[in-house]
């Protein structure tokens, strides 16, 4: 592509051809040279600006057409119409400037270059789902925040867009406040055998397992049982918040046949149990009776207590800890207790069977 300058020396080289051949025809060129350099000049003005403007114009980038950028510096009670998102607004500019320190600020002051459509409308690029809260805060310098933590958190990230730092820290502040709390300690309910086994295999802890089962009862409690069911089941809570970290704790709610009764797991072994239901007999029928052994639950728990950070089962530790023997479970010495009356009555039955035998 010719420049200024080749066009120029071409037409001057055209113009000294013509002059040159007018000499020759007798014509006479004072002055008309002039005129004919003249027109040159313009037409080569000419040509050179149709030239520069056809190249700025493949130089800038294209946008929609009707659309154009500009700097606009209105009144503050002057309306101006937004497009943001495809979600329109209409409002002041004295609304848009109120916050001096507001990307919306600088772009209604004239300080920045907005971008408006054919129809005159200002064309924001962001999601105008919350433009109206942003609207808002600028009115009044506060607004009501909405209710769902999601919908905070998308306003949050267009008042930083925006600028907008009160607003921006009320919603971080929103935002932590509606931060749901980490449990201190989760129980693991189990409905199954195979659920308890894979609990227990899977945790490298002691465990402690709590049988709760009122419904599996055959006969009438006694006064105190449920009071004493209660207790039960309130230690087994104390227990897992003071000792979550070092013990699993486990709620059977549905599995077994038995109503109240303490498990306690070393290397996934049963090492100890404590049974608190018991049969009594009235003068006319059997009645089931709930015990609360505070101090052997407390007892066994420190106990199994002694299973944690060991790579391998210690079978001394295990018979160390397992004062009386009445069965062998997974090969694993089993410590059993039973209820206080239970052993009671063994005891009188014992010595009635001793009398009989030695009579006097």
């Amino acid at each position: 592509m010719k420049s200024r300058v080749d066009y120029a020396a071409d037409m001057s080289n055209d113009n000294e051809i013509a002059l040159k051949s007018s000499k020759k025809k007798g014509v006479d060129t004072t002055g008309g040279g002039k005129a004919v350099l003249s027109c040159v000049d313009d037409l080569v003005l000419l040509q050179s600006e149709s030239n520069c403007k056809h190249l700025h114009l493949h130089e800038k980038p294209q946008i929609m057409s009707g659309d154009q950028k500009l700097l606009l510096k209105g009144h503050s009670s002057q309306y101006v119409k937004l497009n943001v998102g495809g979600s329109l607004y209409y409002t002041t500019v004295g609304t848009l400037t109120k916050h001096n320190d507001t990307m919306l600020s600088a772009m209604f002051s004239g300080r920045m270059e907005v971008l408006t459509d054919s129809e005159g409308w200002i064309l924001i690029d962001r999601c105008g789902n919350h433009f109206g809260i942003i609207l808002n805060f600028l009115r009044d310098s506060t607004v009501p925040l909405p209710e769902t933590n999601k919908e905070i958190a998308e306003l949050h990230a267009e008042a930083k867009y925006y600028c907008i730092t009160e607003l921006a820290l009320s919603c971080e502040r929103a935002l932590y406040a509606y931060q749901e709390p980490k449990p201190i300690c989760r129980i693991p309910l189990i409905t199954s055998q195979k659920e308890e086994q894979l609990l227990i295999s899977g945790s490298s802890k002691p465990a402690v397992i709590l049988v709760v089962q009122r419904q599996n009862n055959k006969y009438s409690y006694t006064s105190t049982s449920d009071d004493n069911l209660l207790k039960n089941i309130e230690l087994f809570d104390k227990l897992s918040l003071r000792f979550n970290e070092r013990i699993l704790f486990i709620k059977d709610v549905i599995g077994p046949s038995e109503i109240c009764c303490w498990s306690f797991y070393g290397h996934a072994k049963k090492v100890a149990e404590v049974c608190c239901t018991s049969i009594v007999y009235a003068t006319d029928r059997k009645h089931t009776k709930v015990e609360f052994p505070e101090a052997r639950i407390y007892e066994e728990t420190l106990q199994v207590l002694l299973y944690e950070n060991r790579n391998a089962p210690d079978q001394e530790l295990m018979q160390a800890t397992s004062s009386a023997r009445v069965g062998s479970v997974s090969g694993t010495s089993l410590q059993q207790y039973t209820s206080d009356e239970e052993e009671e009555r063994t005891g009188l039955a014992r010595l009635r069977i001793n009398k009989r035998s030695n009579p006097a």
